[in-house]
């Protein structure tokens, strides 16, 4: 009788058994979130301003987002 385990499970066993036995593993994972946190974290921060921090309240970010949408739907 085969033993059927789930493929995320199989993928996940495959990738992690691949990397433990490269000699690179650990560099080729640090390289890899080393390159995640600058995509996510550096590039937003000048790329990804955040408008709704001028705004003190709930209602007033809100406000500023329906009007956006608005004024971005009548201009097409």
């Amino acid at each position: 009788m085969t033993n059927k385990v789930a493929w995320p499970v199989r993928v996940f066993r495959f990738y992690l058994e691949g990397f433990r036995s490269m000699d690179w593993g650990r560099t080729l994972w640090a390289i890899i979130l080393i390159k995640l946190f600058i995509m996510f974290v550096v590039l937003r921060i000048f790329f990804f301003p955040r408008y709704l921090n001028r705004f003190d309240t709930c209602a007033e970010q809100e406000e500023y987002v329906s009007s956006e949408l608005i004024n971005r739907a009548a201009n097409q």
